[in-house]
């Protein structure tokens, strides 16, 4: 997959699939430098790509560094473009040149240490080629790592960084990847807010500078670590696509430059905004890794490429191939209001239900009756829960359900114990006032003291009750971001060190409790990337559970992850975040695509909403496999009309999703086309034959009720 040519300095990675070309060339004062001319479609011949490579607008970059492909372009080289590195030494200066020393190409993918990053289980599923770069005069060294994987449109990227010189160095910014494609492109990426995250935004190509970023000490509800370089043509099934995804959950930045010649610079890293880090000789830093992913079937095509990598080498452990129980989470329905018995009442209607999985949240805990206090004091309130979590756990696990517990342990409250005796263990600007959020403040998670407190805290409750779920919160973001445990030079390094922290306590825990199945939260959706699925296999799409308002979020979280990672559930009406009333047979069709629960009170329904839903739950044990594990498809937009549709396929059967929001006066009849459906003869629900030629052919007539909000899920079985 991986082919050097020492003569010709050519690298190729290549799988059938995609293409990336590296070369290695002299420039005008006889250094090598390493250019990345090429990434896409799969070449016969990587010569070829040279010759096309070598004009851009009539520039060549023989002779113009703005229109050179830099693999690593570096701070001060005369490319005035968005540089990947900025290494400052003693004397101030940041111009650092970086010229190739030395490669090897190794079989698999090394790890990543201390960060999360995508694996393969052998090594014949990937091969790796690792490029050294050198700047003489400073002795840092820059390691290129990059993968490509058999079978997949995806290359996975990263670069550690070396000081081998004599003296510090400071690295002020510290990026992970670099691709220059030629020609114009659109952007897409996501953006939001809480409760209205991963919204599609398309901005046309311009000759400046477009940019997505976070400051927030996670990767935020603003802006997502992931965007698109589209073709101005490119549909959601044709023209060509680059998606680039950081494994990252802290602060970051994805910029798209567009110079004079008409070539699209994609850089993506750590956020330097804020971002100074110390390299003392002989010390490394390691950047996260960046996933491309290259499609030449529109958006779908590489949204399904990055579905794969996700949900197969991201995401780990005992659940990543299973079946996500059914949960009840009892938030929506009590808040901090609940007892013993209360909590008793809505579990017996949810196993009543078939229900598989209660989750209890907020408010178990220390004096936890309203949100202005205990957090951090994992001890349970034994007022409300006098058996403790043990004799609820055991109480519901004799009702046939599984039990799981709401954390949230990287915040203290101020009003606490933990607060009181640790006043230096939160994120604060020395003798600055201490900002609080949501009543609660951010511990320093790049202290190794509040690490192994958190680890032994979570482990003690998980080991004193039958826990087999944990969802795991972060309800606030950064201000103050600063560290009592590093020197005043080092202010810098606190962003990234809270996140290598936070991966250390992920990583510990996950690995002591591999049965736990995990579920990441921040405010919602407000952490929802791949660094966080390497640890945990779902995320909490958002705090909006509107039926209405999820097509949309769910709509634009799957650009990028798939349908396996995001929780979805049926909440009470009016909803509580936006008031609308939305029957119970939308709520359940919406949130079907997606790791299925309820957040209401069960024992509140009437009947007929109470066999609606253990209809909902009957279809969502028989089709979790597909919708789980199979291929997604977006067909119709929310973000384009009154109705959104998509699909789910695998070998045994296809479902066809539709939502209409509004009902119209004398509609005109709407038929959707299905795509990719595997060959075969399939039986619909009324019993009828159809092929998959024709469900792509002619498509499917949808016929919604006469009403707002309705859905209609149909589901073609496979026969032959």
């Amino acid at each position: 997959m991986i082919s050097y040519d020492r003569e010709t300095g050519v690298f190729h990675l290549e799988n059938g699939l995609i293409s990336l070309v590296l070369c290695v060339r002299e420039d005008e004062a006889g250094q090598k430098e390493l250019l990345l001319p090429y990434m896409g479609a799969p070449l016969s011949d990587p010569a070829s790509c040279l010759y096309l490579a070598k004009t851009h607008g009539g520039a060549s970059f023989d002779t113009d560094r703005q229109a050179r492909p830099y693999a690593c372009p570096t701070e001060g080289r005369g490319d005035s473009r968005p540089p990947l590195l900025c290494a400052v030494d003693g004397q101030g200066q940041g111009c650092t040149e970086l010229y190739f020393k030395d490669c090897a190409i190794v079989a698999g993918k090394p790890p990543l240490p201390g960060l999360p990053a995508s694996y393969v289980e052998k090594d014949s599923e990937a091969e790796t080629l690792l490029i050294t770069l050198g700047d003489e005069q400073t002795g840092l060294r820059a390691e290129v790592r990059l993968t490509i994987f058999a079978g997949r449109p995806i290359i996975a990227e990263s670069i550690r960084y070396r000081n081998e010189g004599g003296e510090p160095l400071t690295l002020t910014n510290a990026g992970s990847a670099c691709v220059t494609l030629p020609g114009r492109y659109d952007m897409i990426h996501l953006h939001g807010a809480w409760a209205k995250e991963r919204s599609v935004e398309r901005i046309s190509p311009a000759a400046l500078t477009r940019g997505i970023s976070s400051v927030r000490g996670a990767s935020g509800h603003e802006h997502n670590p992931f965007a698109v370089l589209a073709a101005p043509d490119a549909t959601e099934f044709s023209g060509e696509c680059v998606g680039a995804a950081l494994v990252y959950s802290g602060n970051f930045a994805i910029q798209a430059d567009e110079n004079a010649y008409g070539t699209t610079r994609l850089t993506l890293g750590l956020n330097p905004r804020g971002f100074a880090w110390r390299l003392l000789p002989g010390e490394d830093f390691q950047a996260p890794e960046a996933l491309f992913a290259w499609s030449k079937e529109g958006l779908n095509g590489m949204s399904q490429a990055f579905h794969s990598l996700m949900r197969q080498r991201v995401c780990r452990g005992h659940w990543r191939d299973r079946a996500r129980p059914i949960l009840i989470n009892n938030w929506e329905a009590t808040y901090f209001g609940f007892d013993h018995e209360k909590i008793m009442t809505i579990a017996r209607a949810a196993a009543n239900a078939g229900i598989e999985l209660f989750v209890l949240d907020d408010g178990w805990f220390g004096k936890r009756n309203n949100d202005d206090c205990s957090l951090g004091d994992w001890v349970v309130n034994k007022e409300k829960l006098p058996k403790g979590l043990d004799g609820l756990a055991r109480e519901i696990n004799a009702l046939g359900m599984k039990f799981g517990l709401w954390f949230e342990p990287e915040m203290v409250s101020p009003d606490s114990d933990l607060y009181r005796a640790h006043p230096d263990w939160c994120l604060h600007a020395g003798s600055r006032r201490r900002t609080t959020a949501r009543q609660q403040l951010i511990l320093d998670m790049g202290r190794r003291d509040v690490q192994d407190y958190v680890i032994g805290a979570v482990s003690t409750v998980l080991r004193s009750a039958p826990i087999e779920y944990v969802k795991w919160d972060m309800n606030r973001n950064f201000l103050e971001a600063g560290s009592e445990a590093l020197s005043d030079g080092r202010q810098g390094e606190t962003a990234h060190r809270y996140m290598l922290g936070l991966y250390r306590v992920l990583e510990e825990i996950t690995g002591a409790f591999p049965q736990v199945l995990f579920e990441s939260c921040s405010g919602g959706g407000g952490r929802f990337d791949a660094g966080m699925l390497s640890y945990m296999p779902q995320t909490w799409t958002s705090d909006d559970t509107d039926a209405v308002a999820r097509l949309s979020i769910q709509y634009g979280t799957s650009l990028c992850y798939p349908t396996s990672a995001m929780g979805a559930h049926v909440s009470a009406v009016p909803n509580h975040q936006v008031g609308r009333v939305t029957g119970m047979r939308m709520r359940g069709d919406v949130a079907l695509a997606g790791n299925f629960g309820y957040e209401l009170d069960l024992s509140a329904q009437t009947p007929e909403d109470m066999e609606e839903i253990r209809r909902q739950v009957a279809m969502v044990k028989a089709l979790r496999e597909t919708t789980q594990r199979g291929t997604f498809t977006r067909l119709l937009s929310p973000f384009e009309g009154n109705v959104t549709a998509w699909q789910f396929s695998d070998e045994k059967r296809v479902i066809l999703c539709a939502y209409r929001v509004l009902n119209m006066p004398n509609a005109a009849p709407l038929r959707v086309r299905l795509h990719n459906v595997p060959q075969g003869t399939y039986r619909a629900s009324d019993g009828s034959l159809i092929t998959g030629n024709d469900l792509m052919a002619a498509g499917v007539p949808l016929q919604f009720g006469w009403q707002d909000f309705s859905s209609i899920v149909m589901v073609f079985e496979k026969t032959a």
